[in-house]
């Protein structure tokens, strides 16, 4: 295999919790408001949670990612921890490709789905719960 001419794929959606270590007092919140003003400026699509922040497409996520570290060595943070969970979707695979990680590794290759959309289909199906109209 030829790492060189091998992609990475073309759509992702990243959750990730950047946890700086050895900052002066316990509350990192002025940390995680530099790290989403970051966000804000790369224009990239993303919602911050109370354990993380969730982004998407993968080369700028990673780029992102790793600025954020480097940012905040600058301002003094020594050690950062990063967890990351990345889920992908087939792109500009070939079919026959993706139809073999879709069989081992669930990754669905009928329609693009933002993570928004993800969180709006199941609140859809919740509110139909609520009116009686869900899943019995």
């Amino acid at each position: 295999m030829d790492l060189e001419s091998l992609e990475t794929p073309e759509n992702c959606v990243a959750d990730f919790c950047l946890i700086p270590i050895g900052t002066p007092t316990a509350s990192v919140s002025q940390e995680v408001a530099d790290v989403q003003r970051l966000m804000k400026q790369s224009k990239l699509s993303y919602s911050m949670h109370s354990a993380g922040t969730t982004v998407g497409p993968w080369d700028e996520v990673m780029r992102l990612i790793g600025q954020a570290h480097v940012m905040l060595h600058k301002k003094g943070v020594m050690r950062i921890q990063t967890d990351i969970r990345v889920g992908s979707r087939c792109g500009s695979i070939p079919i026959t490709k993706c139809l073999v990680r879709v069989a081992y590794h669930g990754s669905r290759i009928d329609k693009k789905q933002s993570f928004n959309d993800k969180v709006t289909a199941v609140n859809e199906l919740l509110a139909a719960d609520e009116k009686g109209e869900g899943a019995k």
